[in-house]
This record gives C-alpha cells, structure tokens and sequence, in this order.
C-alpha cells in the first residue's frame, strides 16, 4: 500500500502515487485523490445515520482534464461517503517529463489505472461501490462497469462521451481513423477549440466557490489529438452503439442544449458546447437496463461547473437520484430472506 500524502487541493484532500508499469515514454503512475467524511458524532455510538456510510465513490475526470472539483467531492462526504478521484496516467498529476498528455491506444488499458485507484481505498469489505465519470471519463466507466458486471452499484455521468460528434458519419470516418492509427499513430489533428469553453467557465464561474485551476494540467485549448488515441475512442463509441451491458443503475446528467462554438456569444455559457446532447441521450439508453437522464436547462459540458442556477439544479437533480438509490438500496437489503430461512426446508401441506 502506498503513503498517501497532503493533495494540491489543501486541506481535507490527500493524494497517493499509483506505479504502473512503463511504455516507450517511460514509467507510468496514476494519482487517487482522497477525501474522506467527518468521522460520526461520538454520541452515535458506532451507528452512523448518513445514508451514504457505506459508499466508496470513484470519479474519473475528461479529456485535457484533472480532478479540481472540491464541492463535488463535498456532496459525497457530507452525506458519509468516501471519494477517491483518479488522474489517469499522462494527466495532471500523473504526467511526467517527456510524456505526450492523454495519449492511449486502447481504453482497455485504463483498467490497471482503476483496479490500482480501488486497491487505494483499503478496507472496501461491505462497502458499495459508485462510478463517476466525466465526459471521455464517462466513456471509460461505462466500458468498464460493462466489463465487469457485479463489481458497480451505481454508475453517474456527468456528459459522457458516448457518440462522436459527427456520429453519423462515424462508420465512415472510423476505418481511416484506424489507418492512420496503426501506421502513423502520432499524427496531430489540426486544433479545433477557439479556447471558449474555458472562457464559458470562466464566465459562469461562482465567486461564492471559487476553483484554482492549474493551467498547465487543464490548458485553455484542449490537448493535441493524435490518430492512435481518436482510434481507441471511436472504438469505445462503437462498443456503446452496439449496447453495453452495464447491470446497475445508470444516471445520466446532461445540459438541454448543444451549441457550436464557431464563434463567441454568450449562449456558450448556458449550453454544452463540447458534445451534441441530443446524440449522448439516445446512446445513454443503450448503456443497460435502467438508465435515467436528466436534461438540466442552461448547463455546461461539465453541468456541475455551470452558472450558479444550473449547477444548483444539477446538484439537487443528483441528490434526488442518490437519495432514491440508497433507499431502494436500503430496502432491498432489509427484505433478503436470511440464510438460514433460505435454507428452511419447503413444508408441503396435505391435502
């Protein structure tokens, strides 16, 4: 077990290195970032009445991203939980010198990342487990949880990336995506984002919550994009069109509205300007069984970083979620039959 040590994030946070190996650019870590709830009033003795107690909650963050959010992980805590976030390798605190930022040839390869960030929670024996992902960390999760069936009480997304944005034309563009992929993996595309998505944030940032976002781990411009990793992303989209079979329930949260960001206006700050809505709403239902989304009015890629009403809404829509999934949760414990009434022998009555 590694020594988790004092986060960026300042107090309340703490952080552990997590080795992984090496590829042809040098060793490989990811980085889980902790914080862990209040411990329960002494006068409880032992009997914790919040309704998460026994929730561990793993949040992966998107592309050209990091985890940042303090009051996402607040949510959590306040209600018992324990939050670990993972920085996937090559991201914020997990680049190294030398590394080219978020490149990966396969998603699949982020399973070591995650089984190494659940191993750093300790002691998970009768804990539940809940997924957290944004954007291409929701596609991550959601490729995940469908591989590993029984191991994920909830999944929660926040914008995933379920469809490429041009995703009719996905079937096209994908063989020669692979082309290029396989013989010339670290051509560039060229650079799309005008930056204002950042200065939507920026824009409905809260003055009342404010976020010290460090610009070298979450640039203004999103981080290059090379063939190899736009393949391994068009092969998750694929996987998601073809269904998942993800067996706990699955929450969705999305803004309303997509806009495009060819130029600046002030809609940019009331829609996602990064993903087509419309699109990932249709592709969440194929995610598995029970899938709820909610559209919030006015929000951002990331609906949780919106201006103060949409993200309060996003908020409480998470709380109404959660709320009803840890009841139901709650019930269906307390009405399994115990072990030895499941072993009781079946009286026949006589006639």
């Amino acid at each position: 077990m590694g020594e988790w040590v004092p986060d960026v994030l300042g107090d309340g946070f703490a952080q552990q290195t997590l080795p992984l190996g090496e590829d042809s650019e040098g060793e490989l870590f990811a980085t889980v970032v902790r914080a862990l709830p209040d411990p329960a009033p002494w006068w409880r003795f032992g009997d914790d009445p919040r309704p998460l107690n026994d929730v561990d909650v793993l949040y992966v963050h998107g592309w050209s991203d990091y985890f940042f959010q303090k009051r996402l992980a607040r949510f959590w805590t306040s209600r018992g939980a324990r939050f670990f976030a993972l920085d996937l390798r090559k991201y914020g605190r997990s680049l190294r010198p030398g590394q080219t930022p978020g490149f990966i040839t396969d998603l699949g390869e982020y399973d070591v990342d995650i089984a190494a960030a659940l191993d750093a929670r300790g002691d998970a024996e009768g804990r539940r487990l809940v997924l957290l992902g944004h954007s291409t960390g929701g596609l991550v999760l959601s490729l995940w949880a469908s591989r590993h069936p029984r191991e994920v009480d909830a999944v929660i997304l926040n914008s995933p990336w379920l469809e490429f944005q041009l995703g009719a034309a996905r079937a096209a563009i994908a063989p020669m995506v692979g082309l290029q992929a396989k013989w010339w993996p670290m051509d560039a595309a060229p650079q799309v984002d005008l930056g204002f998505y950042t200065r939507a944030q920026a824009e409905a940032a809260d003055p009342d919550d404010p976020m010290d976002i460090n610009l070298e781990w979450r640039p203004e411009q999103s981080m290059i994009v090379h063939a190899a990793w736009l393949h391994a992303i068009l092969e998750g989209h694929r996987a998601v069109s073809k269904g998942l079979e993800i067996d706990a329930p699955v929450c969705v949260l999305l803004s309303a509205r997509t806009a495009l960001p060819t130029r600046w206006s002030d809609e940019l700050t009331r829609t996602d300007s990064v993903l087509v809505v419309d699109d990932i709403a249709r592709a969440a239902l194929k995610l598995g069984p029970s899938v709820t989304i909610e559209r919030i009015e006015g929000a951002l890629h990331d609906v949780f970083l919106s201006a103060r009403d949409a993200r309060e809404d996003a908020y409480a829509r998470l709380d109404r979620w959660v709320t009803g999934w840890a009841a139901s949760q709650s019930e269906g414990r307390s009405r399994r039959p115990s072990p030895d009434a499941v072993r009781q022998p079946v009286r026949q009555r006589t006639p």
